[in-house]
């Protein structure tokens, strides 16, 4: 093994170690989700003639098709009951992967764990060779597990193969795209949301060539979530397709130890610029700005974007639906305006749960403060426990609204622009803004682990997919009633369609208030962990 690699085999192991349990859960309950979905199919739609209605209805649906694509075999079960797993859950699965690559290399340097390993027999390639190999060996796992489990539910043998390789290869290509980024930056935040900023630009990308008839169009084929979806599992095995994310792994994972061999330890390819002689941060807040104001702007950005991107698509909305009986079923919910309203309602949930991410992000920051050994040194001014705590949450709560003004604001323009509806910009701020007392539920909840449970800061990420799952999965599995409502999300007008509920707005704020009120008395009880 040449001496750049030296040491890899116990950063796998150590690696390995401190995953033992967020791994098999992940990869256990991928399994276990997609088995349940394979027997609940079967029952749903026991017949060829139910399977085709349903597969031609959401087909026919423009926000089905722009979340989770195209069924290209009505007749197969393994395809429709599978419809949401293709693109949705790929990206889900491609935002963990990115996570556990980054944590074992940006991440160790960050919190100089390599710089203590390194006084060992340590090369400088061991950390991104041990992080990509427990990628591929997760992913790999991943895939025949579920491959497995699809098979045991009663779906094809041959489809379920080619469904579980190609989560796997996708999954590796995006641990690849992880690998790249984490030599690009010199914060594991900022690689994290390069990572996760791809992953949402190749969502998009896949829902607009999705949309395009006869679809999919050339965008669904730059996207890895695209490939994903074209290997067609059950509607045609097309196999060939897995060489795509295959490819995309060999060229980035080379790339990514080409860059690291012209960085140091600790920083980026892009140098931090020093910053000024004189210091200008007069207070907890003004640092909790400087800390979080480029993540957020970033995130702003992608909010934009996205929302232009969803917005022009509303005109071609009532044109998906060619089918007579469906046309008439549109006519009496009341034409294509209220299919367009459908649609956006739809899109704009996303949009919460995409904001409640990011809340969770930047209320995470306490944590990543306080292991980093800032915040101590800053407890040891004039600084409140309460105001240092108060200035990362309320940025992360102001982001969460700020982020889904954006989003109401650029998805009614991009609305109003394309069918010349000038009233779309308010309707789609009002649903928007009407997601915000549910993204700051979650949010106070990373609050509350924050305060008693500091260690277990990551578990909130795994609530929120939960919360995720159950909104979409929930039906789907049969889960009690009383389960699915303990996502606050649920619980959020579906604006624009209906009349919200302002009752339901006040009593999540009193929620998201009186869970963040439990998490800063559970910062003020404990004591700092190092």
């Amino acid at each position: 093994m040449p001496e750049t690699f030296a040491g890899t085999g116990v950063l796998i192991r150590l690696g390995l170690r401190r995953d033992r349990w967020m791994l098999p859960v992940w990869i256990v309950g991928f399994a276990l989700v997609t088995y349940s979905t394979a027997l609940a199919g079967t029952e749903l739609y026991p017949d060829v003639t139910s399977r085709v209605e349903a597969s031609t209805a959401l087909n026919a649906t423009a926000s089905m098709v722009a979340m989770f694509g195209r069924i290209y075999d009505p007749s197969s079960i393994g395809a429709l009951s599978l419809i949401k797993y293709t693109a949705f859950m790929t990206a889900i699965l491609a935002v963990l992967m990115a996570i556990l690559v980054i944590r074992h290399t940006r991440g160790d340097e960050e919190s100089g764990r390599l710089e203590l390993l390194g006084g060992g027999r340590l090369g400088r390639d061991a950390p991104l060779a041990a992080a990509l190999t427990i990628g591929l060996a997760a992913n790999v796992l991943l895939g025949l597990l579920c491959a497995a489990a699809l098979a045991a539910g009663g779906l094809p043998a041959a489809g379920s193969v080619a469904f579980g390789l190609g989560w796997a290869a996708t999954g590796m290509a995006f641990s690849a795209v992880a690998g790249l980024a984490a030599q690009l930056t010199a914060s594991a935040r900022a690689a994290t949301g390069i990572s996760i900023g791809f992953v949402a630009i190749t969502y998009a990308l896949r829902a607009v060539g999705d949309l395009a008839e006869p679809g999919p169009s050339a965008l669904s084929w730059v996207s890895p979530i695209g490939w994903n979806q074209q290997i067609r599992a059950f509607a045609g095995d097309q196999w060939w397709v897995l060489v795509l994310p295959v490819c995309l792994s060999l060229a980035l994972i080379p790339a990514a130890f080409a860059l690291r061999a012209r960085r140091d330890l600790g920083s980026g390819l892009r140098a931090e610029r020093p910053g000024p002689a004189i210091g200008s941060l007069s207070s907890a807040w003004d640092l909790a700005v400087r800390l979080q104001y480029r993540v957020l702007v970033a995130w702003a950005v992608a909010f934009l974007v996205f929302g232009v991107v969803i917005g022009s698509l509303v005109s071609n909305v009532a044109e998906l639906l060619s089918s007579p009986n469906a046309q008439d079923v549109i006519k009496l919910l009341g034409g294509p305006q209220a299919l367009r309203d459908a649609f956006l309602a739809a899109e704009i949930s996303v949009m919460g749960l995409l904001a409640a991410g990011y809340g969770v992000s930047a209320a995470n920051h306490l944590r990543s403060e306080e292991t980093a050994g800032h915040t101590e040194a800053l407890l040891g001014t004039a600084t409140t426990r309460i105001r240092w705590a108060s200035s990362h949450f309320t940025l992360a709560l102001g982001g969460v609204a700020l982020l889904l003004l954006l989003a109401g604001v650029s998805i009614g323009v991009g609305a109003a622009v394309a069918v010349s509806d000038p009233d779309a910009v308010g309707r789609s701020t009002t649903a928007a803004l009407a997601q915000v007392p549910a993204a700051w539920v979650v949010t106070s909840l990373a609050l509350v682990v924050f305060g008693w449970a500091p260690r277990l800061a990551g578990a909130v990420w795994g609530i929120l997919l939960a919360f995720v799952a159950l909104g979409e999965f929930g039906v789907l599995w049969n889960a009690p009633q009383w389960l699915m409502d303990l996502s606050p999300f649920r619980h959020s007008p579906l604006l624009p369609v209906g009349t919200g509920d302002a009752a339901v707005l006040m009593v999540l704020t009193v929620a998201a208030a009186a869970l963040a009120a439990l998490g800063y008395v559970g910062w003020r009880r404990r004591d700092l962990e190092a």
